[in-house]
């Protein structure tokens, strides 16, 4: 190994560590070095969800070290930041394994630091800490979870005084705070009394909080009509969906009971992410049996939530998150317009790498759409950077949305009520949520997205990762699926160039590791490595005039096989 990976080995064989991480650390060192190395070999860092990582012993894993470290580094900020007020946190942690003893580690931190320290007593949904941080006027919150990471996954989420996420510069700042302090540092004796326990007043607070944000007069007829299809996945979700569906008056909910009991296993999918249509096998299989009109599954941690819905020959698709996210929008648009409270002064929220449909609704109904990169701190950053201009909603590709402001993260809860009072509602008036993002590809034009997700393995994945993006930078192709690249837009760099024109232009998003081609025929490719784990993902958008509903096949099938050709030109078939 190399010496300064031998230090930082030794480093955690001395007497600030406890026996048995010691003793962990030495069976690696006979029985598993790459392991060992793989461990420590860097620091787990601040990504676009937080930091995430595998939990097990060393630098580079979650573990009480190195989230006590955050935690301490972050207490000596808030001191700094907030001098003369007494400083008041706010913890949530998931379903995963260790996090409710995790968060009682950073609980203990924050306490040891003299900080009044609001811990649910039972996971929650990790909207619910955004909510509540404002609700409880906290200055910082914590979040212990990995969303949908695989089982052996946890991490460390950081949100601020207005409820969203750390974003820069003040995420660098603390993490020089973190960074210069030796493990010794840590303070890991709780001062008991600072820590004060939270459950049923808060949930009755965001469910009164959801109710508001996300139900629009909907019948009492129609609610009962909607035949819903619900699984938690094994997550926190079931803490407050079913509680929210009821209060709004939805009558038939069918629970996937065989998910309806948290478990960091995640026994019955392979991965418990909604995104994936294998995630809601056995939701489809009931509502199948049932004549379900909708299914609706979320994430472990609850923030993100998968749809699928009956199209046109009565069988049960999956929505995209474009699509669930444009048919939202549209929705709340309408409301707003229908209310007279568009004035010039609204606008929607979305990210570099989700469907440009999103622009052409904004343009519709005269509102801004305000683009950022990817996860939802940059939407929060918006709404907290323009104060003058009211927030409708706004998501990402991610199966993410977040409606309103009071919950200032993407939120499964608040959208599982606002899709099922958009279904209920087009089912009564003879409709279905299918035929209204039929009727969207119509007023603003079909288009369709897809996802490529690469996924590498420890140190000589991310190199090989890494060396793709150099690739394309450097050695970008002129041509693909026939089409021109008339435009690439490099954030690393904060540059654009017009191809064509062959001049350049700046780029006022913060800086990141996205590349972007845009094709002459409307088409737009993104590449971006994952800020957490060694993955990348290519996002491919291609759109087309819809005429009408009779079109609908044919148009589908040119845009596929659009996707299909530009797939292979990136020399991606996989």
């Amino acid at each position: 190994m190399e010496p300064s990976l031998v230090n930082k080995v030794n480093e955690w064989l001395t007497p600030t560590f406890d026996e048995a991480t010691q003793a962990t650390i030495r069976e690696m060192m006979t029985s598993n070095p790459k392991e060992l190395e793989e461990s420590f070999y860097k620091n787990l860092e601040f990504g676009t969800g937080g930091m995430r990582g595998i939990m097990g012993v060393g630098t580079n894993r979650i573990n009480r070290y190195t989230l006590g470290k955050n935690t301490q580094g972050l207490s000596d900020y808030l001191k700094k930041s907030f001098p003369t007020e007494a400083l008041k946190v706010v913890i949530a942690y998931d379903c995963r394994h260790n996090s409710d003893t995790l968060a009682k580690v950073v609980a203990d931190v924050f306490s040891a630091n003299g900080i009044h320290v609001y811990l649910f007593s039972e996971l929650r949904p990790t909207p619910e800490l955004s909510f509540a941080l404002k609700h409880l006027q906290c200055h910082a919150g914590i979040v212990l979870t990995a969303s949908h990471n695989p089982p052996e996954y946890n991490g460390y989420k950081v949100y601020w005084q207005d409820g969203g996420q750390l974003v820069p510069p003040q995420d660098g700042e603390i993490i020089e705070v973190i960074e210069a302090l030796n493990y010794a540092d840590i303070r890991f004796e709780a001062n008991e009394s600072l820590i004060e326990y939270i459950d049923e007043a808060v949930d009755e607070a965001f469910v009164k909080s959801t109710l508001a944000n996300a139900s629009f007069n909907t019948t009492k007829e129609a609610r009962e009509g909607l035949k819903i299809v619900y699984t938690s996945l094994h997550g926190t979700s079931i803490k407050s969906i079913p509680a929210v569906l009821t209060a709004a008056g939805y009558t038939d909910l069918n629970i996937v009971q065989e998910q309806a009991i948290p478990n960091g296993d995640f026994p019955t999918v392979k991965s418990p992410n909604p995104e994936e249509p294998e995630a809601l096998t056995l939701a489809l299989k009931l509502a199948n049996e049932i004549g379900a009109d909708i299914v609706i599954g979320t994430d472990p941690d609850s923030d993100r939530l998968g749809v699928a819905v009956r199209n046109t020959h009565n069988e049960l698709v999956l929505l995209n998150g474009n699509q669930t996210m444009v048919i939202m929008t549209a929705y709340l648009l309408e409301q707003w317009k229908r209310a007279g409270k568009i004035n010039g002064k609204q606008f929607i929220g979305s990210t570099i790498v989700s469907t440009p449909m999103m622009l052409e609704l904004a343009s519709a109904y005269s509102v801004e759409c305000k683009v950022g990169l990817t996860g939802f701190k940059w939407i929060a950053k918006f709404i907290k950077d323009f104060p003058e201009l009211q927030f409708i909603g706004g998501g990402e590709e991610s199966f993410g949305y977040m409606v309103g402001d009071a919950v200032r993260d993407k939120d499964a809860v608040g959208a599982t009520l606002l899709v099922c009072e958009i279904a209920a509602q087009a089912k009564a008036a003879g409709s279905s949520l299918f035929q209204e993002l039929l009727n969207l590809y119509l007023d603003h034009g079909f288009y369709k997205e897809h996802l490529i997700s690469l996924t590498k393995k420890g140190i000589s994945g991310l190199q090989e990762i890494n060396q793709m993006m150099i690739d394309m930078r450097q050695n970008p192709v002129a041509e693909i699926n026939g089409q021109r690249i008339v435009c690439i837009e490099d954030y690393q760099t904060s540059k654009g160039r017009d191809v064509l024109n062959k001049s350049e232009f700046d780029l006022t998003i913060p800086k990141s590791n996205v590349l972007i081609y845009y094709l002459e025929d409307g088409s737009k490719i993104c590449a971006r490595p994952s800020g957490t784990e060694p993955k990348i993902k290519f996002y491919f958008s291609v759109n087309a005039p819809l005429t009408s509903r009779d079109e609908i096949d044919t148009v589908e099938a040119i845009l596929d096989e659009k996707i299909k050709n530009c797939i292979a030109d990136m020399g991606l078939n996989v």
